[in-house]
């Protein structure tokens, strides 16, 4: 099994699942046989949910992706919102550019979960992450514009198009000194504390998950991707979406000591 899947016997059925789709979604998710040995317990769910996982996005998934690639096709157009490029893809769901007609005209970044994994799981997170942007208004934080669900029923939101490359990139092509880097960490820094004054946890910040952009001639860090987001006194969604008992998300590398030891006390 990889070692990246970050679970523990302790883990219920949720978490379990929760942490394979963010292990599929980074392209290391564990050997399906050798998960269900681990977790026998929840055998006969773990089964019934990978055949939803092979069936239903072969049949609609896949439909879905043709239509929105035919470059004419109405299935572009969701609301006022014309799909132009994918720019971003995983396990769950995908990134792409539109075109906004109404009420203004402007490009904007659209992500939607993919049809035919809209599992409570995959839903409820994705919700969180919405409500989680929606929350937060801050200069360094990729602002959510808008809501809604497709014709073919799958959630999606809207956020500002951040034209930016990630952290690293952008610091090691623009070769920035160490004082240029300390002047976005700062920024950086003041996001990630309005997020935890709004009681939101971000849990997987990352150099990939910080875009920097220029505007008026200087760089500004943009913090995106709420995916795994924990919302302090459950205030995100009526479910509370606290970590499950032994559950440990984000990405191992960037990951806080506490929380790469958490035991659920």
């Amino acid at each position: 099994m990889s070692n990246s899947f970050q679970t523990t016997g302790n883990d219920d059925l949720d978490a379990v699942i929760a942490s394979f789709l963010q292990a599929l979604e980074r392209g290391d998710a564990p050997d399906r046989d050798d998960l269900i040995k681990e977790r026998p317990q929840f055998e006969e769910e773990l089964r019934a949910f990978f055949a939803d996982l092979d069936g239903l996005p072969n049949v609609e998934g896949e439909e879905a992706t043709e239509e929105f690639a035919a470059g004419n096709d109405s299935s572009r157009v969701i609301g006022n919102y014309e799909l132009v490029q994918k720019i971003g893809s995983g396990g769950m769901g995908e990134v792409w550019v539109a075109k906004q007609s109404k009420p203004v005209k402007r490009r904007v970044a659209l992500k939607l979960i993919k049809a035919g994994m809209d599992s409570k799981q995959v839903v409820s997170r994705f919700e969180v992450e919405r409500q989680a942007l929606a929350a937060i208004d801050h200069p360094n934080v990729a602002k959510v514009l808008d809501a809604g669900t497709t014709p073919l029923g799958q959630p999606f939101f809207v956020m500002e198009l951040v034209n930016g490359a990630p952290l690293t990139k952008y610091c090691d092509e623009a070769k920035l000194s160490v004082q240029e880097r300390l002047e976005l960490m700062v920024q950086i820094a003041s996001a990630v504390q309005h997020a935890h004054h709004k009681g939101i946890v971000h849990r997987d910040l990352k150099p990939a998950n910080i875009l920097v952009t220029v505007i008026d001639g200087k760089p500004v860090p943009k913090i995106i991707d709420f995916g795994l987001a924990k919302a302090l006194g459950g205030r995100l969604t009526e479910e509370s979406f606290a970590t499950h008992f032994g559950s440990v998300m984000g990405t191992l590398e960037y990951m806080a000591p506490e929380q790469a030891g958490y035991s659920g006390q």
